[in-house]
């Protein structure tokens, strides 16, 4: 009998051995290579320090997961978020190296449950040269030339269209507005021959797939909206696959974004197949409405608050209406480009406030010193600069273009036709990324003729 309790004392000796050499190397992962890893902390076991990083702050505030760190270990640490082990850089030049080095030492990475979300195969997660064959593809369709040839007179249309009908519905919430703006263009111009009530359920599923339960991820709600997220996702690919299918097997061209898509499935060695066409389309759709619909609505606050800024947009829209033949058909393509400088600068100091990208996730595929520590492989490096409001790098956001051209357009429509009033200010918090407590309500008005 004493034998065998020898052997179960034996056994639960090395157990606590084997959990107490795990949380050391878990606390001290120096202690597995030669180079040196930035001060920092692992936090709990798994979890790592996840529940602080989720911590919300205002929306103008450095959020005080980064703000407690940097006081303590300098502008870069190590830490654990959502399972992996992270090194976060607030360091302008670090940030720049990283990005200098885009699929060399480093490659675009996220947390496990963006993958699950979005989708393993999702094309936005791919690197390399599929990932510039992927840009180029969709640059017919959101870059300078497509946005130009084809967006800004559908946009232009659209704006007015939903402006007009909103100034007869009272107060409503502009995020909400805006989301249903962006993406009432956008999916004609991806798939321009949907069936009216086909194209109506896409748009819902694209409205309903958004990015807003990474915001709290560990309440209850959240894992309810990503339920709703999953089958909405799951709904559009069915749209869009019968869309594609059927595209496939017609001779009519329709001259949008799902033809332009099978052209490059059909050219040798081309990187595109079903799935990844259906994956983009549903990318482009979600993405551009989620931010975007953030940045107008951030926008408007803005101005909302700076009567000056109102006063001197009004101004610049105004004389370039006055300088048109023909005051209706919206904002061209070289007047957005060169008769509005003030607007642009909005624009740019709107973004920069708003700061949508707060992080930005790498992995490093080596091992790599920057400014004498090591980023080991495989850790992940989220980056945090205030003025890169698309990111940089070989991975720079393709939708930069699509969002000013849009928020011009909208600004141009909304201060030359209507007068608007807040019925209730937004509150905004970050967590780590912008979110609505409280949604921009207000009520638009034609304007007088003077």
């Amino acid at each position: 009998m004493s034998f065998m309790w020898n052997v179960v004392y034996v056994i639960i000796a090395l157990v606590v051995v084997k959990i107490s050499q795990w949380l050391w190397q878990w606390s001290n992962p120096n202690s597995k290579g030669s180079g040196k890893l930035p001060p920092g902390s692992m936090g709990f076991p798994i979890v790592g320090e996840t529940f602080e990083f989720f911590r919300s702050s205002g929306l103008l505030e450095i959020p005080p997961f980064f703000q407690k760190r940097m006081l303590r270990y300098g502008p870069l640490f190590r830490t654990n978020i959502l399972g992996s082990r992270t090194v976060i850089s607030t360091d302008a030049d670090v940030i720049y190296e990283i990005f200098r080095q885009e699929n060399q030492s480093f490659i675009q990475s996220y947390p496990d449950i963006f993958v699950k979300v979005l989708g393993k195969d999702n094309v936005f997660f791919k690197t390399g040269d599929i990932h510039r064959h992927i840009k180029h593809a969709t640059m017919h369709l959101i870059g300078s030339e497509g946005l130009k040839r084809k967006m800004i007179g559908f946009m232009n249309q659209t704006t007015r269209e939903h402006l007009r009908w909103k100034a007869t519905q009272g107060a409503f919430n502009l995020r909400h507005a805006a989301s249903n703006l962006i993406v009432s263009y956008i999916t004609p111009q991806m798939i321009s021959n949907l069936k009216p009530e086909t194209q109506e359920k896409l748009i819902d599923h694209f409205k309903t797939f958004n990015i807003e339960w990474f915001q709290s991820p560990f309440a209850l709600a959240t894992w309810k909206t990503v339920y709703k997220v999953l089958r909405a996702r799951k709904e559009a690919v069915k749209i869009i696959t019968e869309a594609l299918e059927k595209r496939k097997d017609s001779i009519e061209k329709q001259g949008d974004f799902l033809d332009t898509l099978l052209e490059e499935m059909k050219k040798e060695g081309s990187i595109f197949y079903k799935e990844s066409i259906v994956s983009l389309l549903l990318n482009i759709g979600f993405v551009s409405r989620d931010s975007t619909s953030y940045a107008t609505a951030l926008t408007v606050n803005f101005i909302s608050k700076n009567p000056r800024v109102l006063t001197e947009l009004k101004r610049e829209h105004e004389a370039i209406v006055q300088k048109r033949d023909d005051k209706e058909p919206g904002l061209g393509w070289d007047e957005y480009k060169n008769c509005m400088p003030f607007t642009r600068m909005v624009i740019y100091e709107s973004l920069r406030l708003a700061n949508l990208g707060t992080i930005i996730f790498r992995k490093a595929v080596k091992d790599v010193e920057v400014k004498g520590k090591l980023v080991g492989k495989d850790l992940q490096s989220p980056g945090s600069k205030t003025l890169m409001v698309f990111g940089g790098g070989a991975r720079q956001c393709i939708g930069s273009d699509l969002a000013r051209l849009h928020l011009a357009v909208f600004i141009h429509h909304f201060v030359t036709t209507y007068d608007f009033s807040v019925v209730q200010e937004c509150e905004i918090c970050r967590v780590p990324f912008p979110f609505f407590t409280k949604d921009l309500v207000i009520n638009i008005s034609p304007k007088s003729p003077s």
